[in-house]
């Protein structure tokens, strides 16, 4: 039985334990690839990157969206902000100026005043700048596209951006190959900020920096959120870093979200075998703390051959007949979250130490 994949309050709500507004309200977000073969290029099937994909994300708050590589994390990034364009589902999303915007039907002509409120960091710093371009280009760009015609004033918006994540203003005629990684990456934060946005998705925005130089990116990223309102929706597949960041998170595997929960109720006691798995490979720094590490079995399904029933059940390692032909719906555990597992209720799964009060 397949029931209705929907677990956020909706855009009109608000969270039961804060009156704080939804500002981002995903419903059955699907984005499915055609796979084409022979001379006449016919459709033969379908890779299902995101299949039924919905949450909720509250004015403020960071949604961490965790997963293998390969899960559909980034696709259902680029697919909110309309970077790929999605198969079906609904985006809402709460302008700055009061009025709900339904992403998903604009007309790519009129997306631009949206992506004024909604910015991506990007993963990979070296790749993500134009090499061609000065820092004050770089990050005067937005500001020139949305109409800060004046020479003068886009220098003095890109000086504080440089200023406020750390780097000197004098820095502002020099090409990115002048930078480390770390610098990069708060280049690409400024870039985002320029236009002063509501919602910043970040794609594995520490993943390919030294663990010394991530903690000084994911420290600027939390100061930025309390300084200027943001909300963040935070792709990651390191579960370490989504610990410390993060309010709730959002687990995905093979184009579904399996589990949703508070951060803190997440890594202390997971409801899904998957997310029991992922939290057994996040390393403590307690040497008295000994982890029974999980390593699952067999590969990561195809998109395009999903198995039939739950698609964790090849490697689940309390997989019963059920979950083998029956469709399991993500279902409120009356924890404030959602799981997709037919045994949720009698399971004990293992977590990890909850992380500290931010």
């Amino acid at each position: 039985m397949m029931a209705s994949e929907s677990v956020g309050r909706g855009i009109g709500g608000t969270d039961p334990d804060e009156d704080t507004p939804v500002l981002l309200d995903v419903q059955g977000l699907k984005k499915h690839f055609p796979i084409r073969q022979g001379l006449f290029r016919r459709v033969v099937g379908q890779v299902k990157a995101v299949d039924d994909v919905s949450f909720a994300v509250r004015r403020g708050e960071t949604l961490a969206l965790v997963g293998e590589s390969g899960c559909g994390k980034t696709t259902t990034a680029r697919a909110i902000l309309r970077a790929v364009e999605p198969t079906a589902g609904n985006v809402k999303f709460r302008t700055q100026a009061g009025p709900v915007v339904e992403v998903t039907t604009i007309p790519r002509e009129s997306l631009r005043p949206l992506r004024r409120e909604m910015q991506m960091i990007f993963q990979d710093p070296w790749s993500s700048l134009n090499p061609r371009m000065t820092l004050l280009d770089l990050i005067g760009e937005p500001l020139l596209v949305h109409g800060v015609s004046s020479a003068s004033e886009r220098q003095a918006r890109v000086e504080s951006l440089l200023k406020r994540v750390g780097l000197r203003p004098e820095y502002m005629g020099r090409y990115p190959h002048a930078f480390s990684g770390g610098q990069r990456q708060r280049i690409g934060i400024a870039r985002a900020l320029a236009l002063r946005p509501s919602l910043v998705v970040a794609d594995e925005p520490v993943s390919a920096l030294d663990v010394s130089v991530q903690a000084q990116i994911l420290n600027l990223l939390l100061e930025l959120q309390e300084e200027f309102g943001l909300t963040y929706l935070f792709v990651s597949h390191d579960l370490a870093v989504v610990k410390h960041l993060s309010d709730r998170v959002a687990v995905m595997y093979a184009g579904r979200i399996v589990e949703t929960g508070v951060a803190s109720r997440v890594f202390a006691a997971p409801r899904h075998p998957y997310s029991e798995a992922l939290l057994s490979a996040v390393p403590e720094p307690d040497p008295d703390w000994k982890s029974n590490r999980i390593v699952l079995e067999g590969d990561v399904p195809d998109p395009a051959h999903l198995p039939t029933g739950c698609a964790f059940h090849p490697r689940c390692r309390y997989v019963i007949e059920r979950c083998k032909t029956e469709e399991v719906a993500l279902l409120p555990d009356g924890d404030g979250g959602a799981v997709r597992c037919l045994r949720a209720d009698e399971l004990s799964l293992a977590g990890v130490v909850a992380p500290a009060s931010r």
